[in-house]
């Protein structure tokens, strides 16, 4: 009775149909791709070997020849098999440094493979793990072949429950299915010799795996053909946990925001192009060896293992040469400003969640230089552990009252003296130091804390105001910030009156400043709640005015009393065309009856120009840093006598 080829000719269409879909699917990218497509390929290769031996078989064929390269063809092949998969497992977890580091992972990972396939290449003189003559029988050593199948799976087996947290479940379940099909698979074929089940099962394991593992939709962007910020994720994450040393080229668009803003998406997607093009041109000068990932908006990441270490050096500097210059699309030239920053992953950022954090924005707070920049010469380690640390930071200084509240006398021209100061928070953390506001504001706003030191400012600036030390002073009123997410807090208004009638604090001794960006955000709900607070007899400032952020009509609509100007107004006061800008913006605020507080006055000539401006009042370092209470009560009393 001859072997049937039914399960033989069902594998051959399902791995052919795997093999296009792929390809059709551009999962050809990436370590684990590539060896699941050779993966594929060996196992098509192998069933098509298989049939052509069972063929020559049941038509009881005498070419010896052809019966021994197809029988052989099939066990070569076949032999190959099961150590692709080990090693796409592997590549699953991304653990390569750590085979390479071990002698016994790397003695059981190749010694069965390697022994049966010197055994299979010494057979034509042993004939001990088969024969053609005479028809098709296994030999006394082909037991070597079941011992290396078993051998594997339980490799596997171990290496998955090791690395199970590198991995999803899904994709666990999914990859594991290979085990228990290969072995269901391997009993029949041992009791019932003519039932060819062996290619169908790989077959329809590959195809679990498939759809199981192989998701372009969640890693691919259908945009760039990139790895998409999901995968960047993940595999930067698991990086991190397995203890991976990789080389990461971040790339961001400087210009790319204004460009889609102004120019509208079919232009950016020109564009976008454009750069994807000339990334993948700098990838294949070198050999392909960055994993290329597009997260959105502009970035772009190069991922190299520490063994590329000077090929992302060479792929960041050809990145900076070949998108600095000028380019021509539809006939406008674009300036990309590119900045690009080379990260040594864990030396430079220590963990995974500050990587993110970084590469999100730094494009929004650096100068461009048009060179390649390293993470030491942006920010400190020191930096990045507060980065880090900051919620816990916040937590404890809540808990143990570490913040401060410091002032900055703010000066009236018209009356020739202090006449009130701005509140500002400072935290010295035991460990860490000084935290910068900058992180500490934007951090509390994440995570909702700032609602709570928003309180607090508010309770000790009205505790000040009760006090003895205030009247005695002779101030007018002290200012209070706003942050963006206080700003969007929808019981404001009775907060900031609960607090003030809590310490008998009257209206007009409050004002609370509200920056450009908090402005530029919710405008019904900012507007309901100014409006709530003016009417309580509480006045509104706008601070740092003149950023970038300024809207005529937003001035116009919210209930503003006093414009604050932003520092690059003084920092340019020399040039004559922002001379001119000042001129007309302080008499255009004058004729709206607005006061002007300008800030960062350092100098004298600084305060006769903005003195002669006609601006109500000045603040900056020229007459005071931001002082701790009780210096702040001794400075204005030192300026009365």
């Amino acid at each position: 009775m001859g072997k049937s080829l039914s399960f033989d000719i069902a594998a051959l269409l399902v791995l052919a149909l795997l093999l296009i879909s792929c390809i059709v699917r551009k999962m050809t990218t990436g370590i684990s791709n590539r060896l699941f497509l050779v993966f594929t390929s060996v196992h098509l290769l192998a069933t098509v070997f298989d049939i052509w031996a069972v063929t020559l078989d049941n038509a009881g064929s005498t070419s010896g020849l052809a019966l021994y390269v197809a029988h052989s063809g099939y066990l070569m092949l076949h032999t190959f098999t099961v150590p692709l998969y080990v090693l796409f497992v592997i590549s699953l977890t991304d653990t390569w440094h750590k085979v390479r580091k071990s002698f016994w992972t790397q003695l059981v990972l190749w010694a069965p493979f390697l022994i049966v396939f010197a055994a299979l290449l010494s057979n034509p003189f042993t004939r001990k793990m088969y024969v053609v003559e005479g028809g098709y029988q296994r030999g006394e050593w082909f037991f070597l072949s079941y011992v290396m199948v078993m051998v594997y799976f339980v490799f596997v087996t171990g290496y998955m429950i090791r690395y199970r947290d590198l991995v999803e479940s899904s994709k666990v379940v999914a990859v594991m299915s290979y085990i228990p099909i290969g072995v269901i698979a391997m009993l029949i074929q041992i009791l019932s010799p003519t039932t060819l089940v062996a290619m169908f099962s790989s077959a329809v394991s590959m195809l679990l795996m498939s759809i199981g593992v192989q998701k372009p939709e969640e890693l691919v962007d259908s945009d760039t053909q990139f790895m998409k910020y999901s995968a960047y994720a993940t595999d930067m994450s698991r990086n991190y946990r397995n203890g991976k040393n990789v080389d990461v080229v971040m790339l961001n668009l400087g210009s790319f925001s204004s460009i889609n803003a102004m120019m509208g998406y079919d232009f950016s997607m020109l564009v976008l192009n454009d750069v994807v093009e000339r990334i993948r041109k700098v990838n294949k000068s070198l050999d392909n060896k960055g994993e290329l990932y597009y997260l959105d908006r502009g970035r772009f990441r190069m991922v190299f293992n520490e063994k590329d270490r000077e090929t992302a050096v060479k792929a960041a500097e050809m990145l900076v040469e070949s998108l600095k210059e000028k380019s021509d699309f539809n006939n406008l030239d674009v300036s990309l400003n590119p900045f690009v920053i080379l990260a040594r992953c864990p030396e430079d950022i220590p963990d995974f969640k500050t990587l993110m954090t970084f590469g999100m924005d730094f494009h929004e707070k650096l100068k461009y230089e048009g060179r390649v920049m390293h993470v030491e010469e942006v920010c400190h380690k020191g930096m990045f552990e507060i980065q880090n640390n900051i919620d816990d930071i916040i937590e404890e200084a809540l808990e143990f009252n570490r913040f401060q509240v410091y002032y900055q006398p703010i000066y009236s021209v018209e009356k020739g003296r202090f006449i009130s100061a701005e509140a500002l928070l400072r935290l010295f953390d035991p460990t860490y130091g000084f935290i910068s506001p900058e992180i500490l504001v934007t951090a509390a706003e994440r995570s909702g804390a700032i609602h709570r030191i928003g309180d607090y400012v508010l309770e000790e600036v009205c505790r000040f105001i009760a006090s003895e030390d205030f009247r005695k002073l002779g101030l007018e009123y002290i200012e209070v910030n706003l942050s963006v997410t206080q700003c969007m807090r929808v019981n404001l208004a009775e907060k900031v009156m609960s607090i003030m009638g809590k310490h008998r604090v009257s209206s007009e001794l409050i004002n609370l400043e509200i920056t450009e960006t908090a402005a530029s955000h919710t405008q019904e709900i900012m507007a309901e709640n100014l409006n709530k607070l003016t009417r309580a007899g509480i006045s509104i400032s706008l601070d740092d005015y003149g950023t970038g952020y300024s809207n005529i009509k937003r001035v116009i609509q919210l209930p503003l009393k006093i414009i604050k100007l932003d520092k690059t107004f003084v920092d340019e006061q020399d040039n004559p065309k922002m001379r001119v800008v000042l001129k007309n913006t302080v008499a255009m605020l004058k004729d709206m009856e607005m006061e002007i507080v300008v800030e960062g006055i350092e100098t004298q000539e600084m305060l006769d120009f903005f003195t002669e401006l006609q601006c109500d009042f000045i603040q900056g370092y020229f007459f005071s840093k931001p002082l701790p209470k009780p210096e702040f009560i001794n400075f204005l009393k030192s300026q009365a006598q």
